[in-house]
């Protein structure tokens, strides 16, 4: 298959466990890329050493146990997604490898090829969400393109958004009907 296989999905990480695994900066990037999602997402962060950053950040944020212990006492059973963040890639794939045996989605930071999915670039405008891949090939790509979005989008995204919800949800007849009505008025919106 030519491109980018990956299926976009946006998941709602406050109704799900989040596992992030290791205590140090890469830890620290993935906590504020869940929290910068959702500042009520479902997070616990194990590690044998927590930097002080880390802790820091997490303090604020009710929803984000940490729990300083060693690896090995990790109870996967809790958890729907687990990331990995030590650093190290032969702890990484222990990590992975057990979180397979209970079938959690894995991300490895910075090893695409031993994720189930990557944390894509996003662009937050309002409710507006726009998510941003390269499969895992090139971040600095994906985060270059997520700045030329957030520059190009109207401030006033959340208002268009607000008003189009009040016109579809005031619309009546069939799905077809309101699809071809929507499809009209938003037709020079983007231009």
């Amino acid at each position: 298959m030519e491109g980018n296989p990956l299926f976009p999905v946006f998941l709602k990480i406050d109704q799900l466990s989040v596992l992030v695994v290791g205590g140090g900066e890469i830890a620290l990037e993935k906590l504020e890329a869940l929290i910068k999602n959702d500042p009520k997402a479902n997070v616990t962060l194990i590690s044998p050493v927590i930097d002080s950053e880390v802790k820091e950040f997490t303090a604020s944020y009710s929803s984000v146990k940490i729990l300083e212990k060693e690896f090995d006492q990790i109870d996967y059973s809790l958890f729907n997604i687990m990331i990995g963040a030590t650093g190290d890639r032969n702890i990484n794939i222990q990590l992975r490898d057990k979180a397979k045996q209970y079938n959690l989605l894995v991300n490895i930071a910075d090893m695409p090829d031993l994720c189930d999915f990557y944390l894509g670039s996003t662009v937050k405008k309002g409710d507006l969400k726009i998510g941003i891949s390269t499969n895992g090939k090139s971040p600095i790509l994906a985060r270059r393109m997520r700045e030329v979005l957030e520059d190009i989008l109207p401030d006033n995204t959340q208002s268009i958004i607000d008003n189009l919800k009040s016109i579809r949800d005031s619309l009546t007849g069939s799905f077809k009907e309101k699809l071809k009505t929507l499809d009209k008025i938003t037709e020079n919106l983007i231009k």
